[in-house]
């Protein structure tokens, strides 16, 4: 699959699709048109993870959603999952890696130390590697 332009009313869908990467950018941000194509050739090398664009200008209830300070911003999510987020350019090799690692999760696992032990809710785990 290559990227897909994520908005608001294609976000709930396709965050729920396994592995998800977006790439929060901006048309006037220099480091995110660098960014631009590492992002698209990780796509190209992982087609079956979902690689999301997020232009924060045309959705910036998502970046607020989110809180994103800086783009480009990486955010990596599974099942619905918020795992990390990155800001500033990754290269080829370090999405590459980020992939390997998100696939190694154990989920059930990660969702245990994130639940709350008071509260009952959707796990949301930061930085769980």
């Amino acid at each position: 699959m290559a990227t897909v332009q994520i908005t608001k009313k294609n976000f709930e869908h396709l965050i729920q699709q396994g592995i998800v990467l977006l790439d929060f950018w901006a048309a006037w941000c220099g480091p995110c048109r660098a960014f631009a194509p590492i992002f698209e050739a990780a796509a190209a090398r992982h087609p079956d993870i979902v690689w999301g664009k997020v232009d924060i200008d045309a959705e910036p209830s998502l970046a607020a959603a989110f809180q994103i300070q800086a783009v480009p911003t990486l955010v990596v999510l599974r099942e619905g999952v918020v795992l990390a987020a990155q800001p500033g350019v990754l290269s080829g090799p370090a999405l590459d890696e980020l992939v390997r690692k998100v696939r190694a999760l154990d989920m059930s696992e990660v969702r245990r130390q994130a639940r709350p032990r008071t509260a009952p809710g959707p796990a949301r785990a930061a930085g769980a590697w």
